[in-house]
């Protein structure tokens, strides 16, 4: 049984760790803020990231030196992610987080002060690192942004980073949501409109009018007949609020209406959907996984499904690196240089049916060639 856990004392501080960033950034690092809050105020698009994160499914480990294959899928399965995870899939989980918001994913393996076992990994905020070329473009540096300025990791063999689409000749990644921040500015703009609408028109106000008639007498006591009137409507509603039901008795002409009454609310619904179906094609979700009940044909459905397919194959490849880079780190630690592969897990139960399919299609055809 690997054993991964050691006296704390034994552990080093984390490089990518207990940052106080400073003002120098990045360009792209001022839009970090704005996806967050772009994804705490509106749940879609929450929803549609953590389920790609789930649809990238589960992977296994396969070493070319079966004597050490199951020592490295038990410390895949126990290895400590930061204070509160355990297994690299708890790690990938956060990196896979990190990548899709921001564009830009780090990680460190963190070993021991003797440099003798990998102690756990650690999920970084890729806000306190910057990453520039080093001797020659294929080399990169880390550097760590402390209250004193930057400070230059001693360990880049440690540390784990992912862009992701960077632009040709550059380091940092583009952000699965760039662009959507401009679409979502218009949809809290249409929802805080429907609140407001609600607040106006979906709470009840009345306007009382008393009409005096022309008569002197009725003419010299208007003011305190409707002073009267305002007093009982009132009491009358404030009645209302203990569960109180008043009739309101009234002499002479008086009108009540409700305000507002004769004007319709606006229709939102097709902006809303207009504004959600580019959102969602930025996110390559199909609508049906997100509870969206879309008018939509069962072809068009299952071609949904394969433009996804080919997105969450698109994320594997960018994690995979990574995946082997910590597998190779844990062999090396123990003596072995063996190769490994990674092997993903079928997305989902379709494609199971669909490699069936395929099997038996391609065993019926060798059959009749032999005929």
């Amino acid at each position: 049984m690997l054993k991964l856990k050691k006296p704390v004392s034994n552990l080093p501080a984390v490089q990518t760790a207990g940052a106080r960033r400073t003002e120098d950034f990045p360009v792209q690092f001022y839009t970090y803020d704005l996806f967050d809050k772009i994804r705490r105020t509106i749940p879609l698009i929450d929803s549609a990231i953590c389920k790609i994160i789930r649809l990238i499914s589960s992977f296994q480990v396969e070493c070319t030196d079966s004597r050490q294959q199951e020592r490295l899928t038990e410390f895949f399965r126990s290895v400590p992610v930061g204070l509160t995870g355990q297994s690299v899939y708890s790690f990938l989980d956060s990196y896979t987080d990190s990548l899709l918001v921001y564009g830009n994913a780090v990680g460190e393996i963190v070993l021991d002060k003797k440099n003798s076992y990998i102690a756990g990994l650690w999920n970084g905020n890729i806000r306190d690192i910057s990453v520039k070329p080093g001797a020659s473009p294929l080399e990169r540096q880390y550097f760590l942004h402390t209250e004193n300025g930057e400070k230059r990791l001693p360990h880049p063999e440690r540390i784990l980073f992912s862009a992701l689409k960077p632009p040709s000749g550059g380091i940092y990644g583009v952000s699965l949501l760039q662009g959507v921040p401009a679409l979502a500015e218009i949809l809290l703009r249409i929802y805080e409109c429907i609140g407001q609408n609600f607040d106006r028109a979906g709470n009840l106000r009345y306007a009382v009018t008393y009409k005096p008639s022309g008569d002197s007498s009725e003419m010299a006591f208007a003011k305190e007949r409707a002073e009267e009137i305002a007093k009982e409507w009132s009491s009358g509603m404030q009645a209302m609020k203990c569960g109180e039901i008043r009739d309101f008795v009234s002499v002479g002409d008086v009108d009540i209406k409700v305000i507002g009454a004769e004007g319709e609310m606006p229709s939102t619904e097709i902006p809303v959907r207009q504004l959600l179906e580019q959102i969602l094609s930025k996110l390559s979700i199909p609508p049906f996984l997100l509870g969206l009940n879309w008018s939509s044909t069962e072809r068009m459905s299952a071609q949904q499904a394969d433009i996804l397919t080919s997105e969450l194959e698109y994320y594997r490849r960018l994690l995979e690196p990574v995946i082997i880079r910590i597998a190779k780190a844990f062999l090396q630690m123990n003596g072995s240089f063996a190769e490994v592969n990674i092997l993903w897990d079928n997305i989902n139960l379709q494609d199971e049916v669909e490699l069936a399919q395929a099997r038996l299609y391609s065993a019926q055809a060798q059959q009749l060639e032999k005929i």
